[in-house]
């Protein structure tokens, strides 16, 4: 009997739907609310151009032979379902804003125009900005014309527009006019009632059609999307991987369709012309509202005097042990030391990089480098680190999805500046996020390391939960050394199969190893009647092994807490799963912390690192899990996700309370 799966694809699609019932949650602030329905719009787009090309694909296989079978838990009938639920949340999505949140701005004198007539105060307001600003960037493409084809850009929007000759009354011409994307998606109206009118860039052109077709009626004009398959096969990147990566990055965005995107009123002929026309599959369309990429709802204007509309200001907590000390690198030596982002200041860690740049005695410095800030402090810092004459060397993933052209451009930048780049290793992902100086001192060495559970991003680390462990730890320094050594190599981890890591857990090395020992362990003293208790949090839980695992450890007699924020193909509530608790936690911040703690009889063991518990983590890249030792480090962590386990609604204020106070 195999494995109980539930459906990634599906968990997924239920956690974005917790995305949109924030949206829908009138106690949070409403342009935050606003601001997720971005994130789900976007969400869904990036489903559609990663996931969905598989799911069509299996499909297929699973339609010529229903028992192919697959670890994803996909039948014949998953494709419908999805489809089902993302019709489901679309909906939802649109009674949530038309219903609850447009309301809501009304009340604050705020009208966004939405699903209305744009010939009244529409085409009078934007008249002379269509002229002076909308008219420079549109491309009109007759549709009929066989010497110009239509090649719809990756989730670009478009107006298909149905035109009639003058005079013709049974001619239908059908023309594609572009939305600029280089234009802000919505144009604020002068109001002398007080009202804060904000209107979509798409009806200030659908309302000035018949300026741009003289000699034609505009019958209809109704909105499309095509997104576009953007999976690359890195796999089979051979020799300068640079260049096939920003080859590859150019290819994606002509990758084969994957969903058209339409607005339902579309009438059918019209649908069945462009589906022949992009070549696109019925299974591969989809009705929409008038209005797609509503992920620009991110950028809605807001009036100066609205009030309380965003989350307060936090003011971030100092770090009580690095607020005390002028050098980092000093401190480090005496203790170990932890910071929770983004509850304290992300200043810590870029004073780690910026001192280890200017120290005289630092001699070498080693990052790996997944996705990198688009104006990277830490970057600066390690090219003026190799200016400054430091031996640095920086791992840098250049098939980080979507950041691979950011990646490369930092990469030549460091290079130009003599840094020493390594390059990603063919068929893998180093995914660690980890940093290594070296510092002489008279004849000896000091070693500092850096080891976090998310990227080197100040961007990112506003909004990000995440974990940075500083230590000086002998056994781990020395093993992060020795795994700087290995990535060097750019060989496959099967060729170094000699690298022995006692403390640290590396995937493709001993990391499944380690933590499957320790679910044993737990099983054991729960055989034996001693105290057995496990609590994971991770983004994803996906891999058949380790829920196997813990099934074992369930049906045990273990007690099981798991925090997990996106995809869970745990199955809860069947007897195997009796002892398994799962929780999903969504609000102001995006929970991105991988936390492990082991009851191991009362003494409990803490690692925290990059990898979830997916085959991609522990099969097909590099990631590093550290175990905590320092005890009052390690009852942190502990206290933050018993916070987080108590109250899955407001742990975010109650984290935020005790980070203020620790001491």
């Amino acid at each position: 009997m195999g494995v109980p799966l539930y459906n990634r694809d599906l968990s997924w699609l239920s956690f974005n739907y917790r995305v949109l019932k924030m949206a829908g949650d009138e106690r949070v602030p409403l342009y935050e609310r606003i601001r997720f329905l971005s994130i789900f719009s976007s969400n869904l787009d990036e489903f559609f151009r990663v996931r969905m090309p598989a799911v069509l694909a299996i499909n297929r296989v699973l339609e010529k032979d229903p028992d192919a079978g697959s670890d994803e838990a996909l039948t014949p009938d998953t494709l419908q379902q999805v489809l089902q639920e993302i019709n489901r949340q679309q909906v939802e999505y649109g009674q949530i804003l038309t219903g609850s949140i447009m309301p809501a701005l009304l009340k604050q004198g705020v009208e966004l125009i939405y699903n209305q007539d744009v010939q009244g105060i529409v085409k009078t307001c934007t008249r002379n900005y269509f002229l002076t600003n909308i008219l420079a960037y549109l491309q009109p493409v007759w549709l009929n014309n066989q010497e110009k084809k239509l090649f719809p850009e990756n989730n670009a929007l478009y107006l298909v527009v149905t035109l009639i000759p003058e005079g013709n009354a049974s001619e239908r011409e059908y023309v594609v006019v572009n939305i600029p994307a280089a234009l802000n998606r919505f144009i604020t109206l002068p109001g002398e009632d007080g009202v804060f009118r904000i209107v979509f860039l798409d009806d200030a052109i659908r309302a000035h059609l018949a300026y741009i077709f003289p000699g034609y009626a505009v019958h209809s004009s109704h909105s499309i999307k095509l997104t576009r398959n953007a999976e690359m096969d890195m796999d089979e990147i051979k020799g300068d991987i640079l260049e096939e990566v920003e080859t590859l990055i150019r290819k994606r965005e002509l990758g084969v369709p994957t969903r058209l995107l339409y607005d339902a009123a579309l009438p059918t002929p019209v649908l069945h012309f462009l589906a022949a026309q992009f070549d696109v599959a019925t299974d591969e369309m989809i009705p929409g509202g008038r209005y797609h990429n509503l992920k620009d709802l991110a950028d809605l204007p807001m009036p100066a005097t609205l009030k309380d509309a965003l989350y307060p200001r936090v003011a971030l907590a100092q770090n009580p042990t690095t607020a005390k000390t002028d050098y980092m690198l000093d401190l480090i030596q005496q203790e170990d030391i932890l910071i929770h982002l983004p509850y304290q200041q992300y200043d810590h860690i870029l004073r780690f990089f910026n001192e280890a740049a200017i120290d005289g005695d630092v001699q070498e410095i080693y990052v790996t480098l997944y996705r990198i800030a688009s104006s990277s402090q830490i970057a600066q810092a390690l090219i003026s680190a190799a200016r400054n004459g430091k031996q640095v060397t920086v791992f840098v993933e250049l098939k980080a999805r979507f950041d691979e052209a950011n990646n490369i451009r930092w990469s030549k930048k460091m290079k130009e500046a003599g840094v020493k780049i390594i390059y990603s290793i063919p068929g893998m992902k180093v995914h660690a996020k980890t940093a290594l100086v070296k510092r002489r001192r008279g004849y000896q060495w000091d070693y500092s390391g850096l080891i976090a559970t998310g990227n080197f991003n100040e961007s990112t680390a506003r909004f990000y939960t995440d974990h940075v462990l500083f230590t000086a730890h002998t056994g781990i320094t020395r093993e992060m050394e020795l795994l700087f050594l290995y990535l060097q190599s750019r060989e496959q981890p099967t060729a170094y199969n000699f690298l022995h890591f006692e403390h640290l857990l590396v995937a493709q090395f001993n990391m499944t190893d380690r933590f499957t020992a320790l679910i044993d362990r737990e099983i054991a003293h729960a055989r034996e009647g001693k105290q057995a208790f496990i609590h994971i949090k991770i983004n994803n839980l996906q891999e058949k092994t380790m829920i196997a695992k813990l099934y074992e450890a369930s049906e045990a007699g273990v007690q099981i807490n798991m925090i997990v924020r996106s995809i869970s193909c745990l199955v809860p509530g069947i007897a195997e799963s009796k002892n398994i608790r799962v929780i999903r936690i969504v609000d102001r911040y995006l929970e991105h912390a991988r936390v492990f703690i082991f009851c191991n009889n009362g003494q409990e063991e803490v690692y925290m690192g990059s990898a979830d518990w997916m085959n991609r983590n522990l099969y097909r890249r590099i990631e590093v899990c550290v175990p905590v030792y320092a005890p009052a480090l390690q009852q942190q962590l502990k206290d933050i996700i018993a916070l987080q386990l108590a109250d899955s609604s407001n742990a975010q204020n109650a984290i935020q309370s005790y980070v203020r106070n620790i001491v």
